[in-house]
């Protein structure tokens, strides 16, 4: 199966956006619930506002592999999940070629824990626990009681979990998908558990909401200190995902940079945290009107320039800084952007410089100088927020600007090409599956 590397976005900027856009449903919030759903012995979970994404088609595949029943009914953006042949310990195994293409594959090591007593996790490279960012994950499972141990040639991990029980867990920092995996756990374990510095996300918030759904006792949500009790079984359950913040900011910074007007469905003007005060700050007029977000900016005022740090919910997002560097690209000024979570994001200044930016990067900050006319160019999505905002680049460059590969723009944003061009974006996304 090709991966999409072929694909690529073609983009011919200079026209404003305007018009209405769907909000997908939240990609961080889908993934997590694929997991839990194999948490129900009995049962049919229907998901809907599902993102039709190459993540989720991935969990999906892994969920199969495990012995789940899976539809995914793409029209009607629904997944049907029937989980009650999940208890076959031969299938206990995240294969390598799978967890290597999907890095959300250890949000299944909990129901596997549960239905089939132990998980093995295959080819996650050398050295795991200790210098990976997912060893906290496996710290985590060790004080709920389970064995945790890997051998060492072939990279493998495996969790022996027959006397899992409640424990006493703390993040060090508050990862969602930490939060939500540890969650998990402890939601079949007997007895109390404690998660300190739990993450805040409204994607947590909403797996708390379909992990209660399904029978789980989980108290202090969107505190940063969750008590889960122990039960003995959970139920399938409907639910219907939140909308993806991210999509959303990103749709946002796409209507400010042409000087559009467009109307957001399913969007919430609180999900975004400060990146709305940002906005607002560089001249980007919001107005929420039920489930609807309109955002205007009038193009004969220049943006203004900001400084932004990025920090855990309700902070700036991560994954809303690369966006922002290519708005700021556009702002009278010069902005200040510092990167405090994740290292290798700047991939995107590189390439914004090859536009004709002039952003300036030394380790985990950026200076971005404003007020620079953007041009067309081929530039190289290194990774899927790269990727999205050189699009963004190239809806406001003059000329072509082509986007490659494509596949990392698709993990994240369903149908991106269809929606942009409704707005009235001249764009085309090209190329093989």
């Amino acid at each position: 199966m090709s991966m999409g590397h072929e694909v690529r976005y073609r983009v011919r900027g200079g026209r404003p956006l305007n018009g209405t856009a769907f909000i997908q449903g939240a990609k961080n919030a889908v993934l997590p619930m694929i997991g839990a759903a194999l948490l129900a012995a009995k049962g049919r979970t229907v998901l809907r506002n599902v993102p039709i994404i190459q993540d989720v088609r991935r969990a999906l595949e892994l969920a199969e592999h495990v012995g789940a029943k899976v539809e995914f009914h793409e029209p009607e953006r629904s997944v049907v999940i029937d989980a009650s042949g999940v208890n076959d310990p031969e299938r206990a195994v995240l294969p390598a070629d799978i967890a290597s293409r999907f890095r959300g594959s250890v949000l299944f090591v909990p129901a596997l824990m549960h239905r089939m007593g132990h998980a093995r996790i295959e080819g996650v490279g050398g050295c795991n626990l200790g210098s990976r960012n997912l060893d906290f994950h496996y710290r985590g499972f060790a004080r709920l009681g389970a064995e945790v141990s890997e051998d060492d040639e072939r990279n493998h991990i495996n969790v022996d979990a027959r006397n899992l029980r409640g424990g006493h867990l703390y993040l060090d920092t508050p990862s969602h998908t930490g939060t939500e995996n540890l969650l998990m756990a402890a939601v079949l374990s007997p007895g109390t558990t404690v998660i300190e510095n739990a993450a805040l996300e409204p994607e947590v918030l909403d797996v708390i909401d379909f992990l209660t759904r399904m029978g789980a006792k989980i108290t202090g949500g969107g505190t940063g200190f969750i008590t889960v009790e122990g039960v003995s079984e959970l139920t399938a359950v409907e639910h219907t995902i939140m909308p993806d913040r991210i999509d959303a900011g990103v749709f946002a910074m796409m209507a400010a940079a042409t000087g559009g007007d467009v109307s957001l469905v399913g969007a919430h003007l609180e999900h975004l945290g400060v990146a709305r005060h940002k906005l607002e700050q560089m001249g980007v007029e919001f107005a929420q009107q039920g489930a609807v977000l309109h955002v205007h900016r009038d193009p004969s005022t220049p943006l203004r320039p900001i400084n932004a740090v990025t920090s855990p919910y309700p902070g700036f997002a991560t994954d809303l800084q690369s966006p922002l560097m290519t708005l700021a690209t556009l702002a009278d000024g010069e902005s200040y952007i510092h990167e405090a979570i994740y290292d290798g994001r700047f991939a995107l200044a590189e390439e914004l410089n090859k536009m004709g930016a002039k952003v300036e990067v030394e380790g985990t900050r950026a200076i971005v100088h404003g007020s620079t006319k953007l041009h067309g160019a081929e530039v190289i999505a290194h990774d899927l927020r790269t990727g999205v905002s050189l699009v963004l680049a190239g809806l406001v460059a003059d000329g072509e600007t082509v986007v490659a590969p494509g596949y990392f723009v698709d993990r994240g944003h369903s149908q991106l090409a269809s929606r942009l061009a409704a707005l009235g974006a001249d764009l085309t996304r090209e190329g093989i599956e």
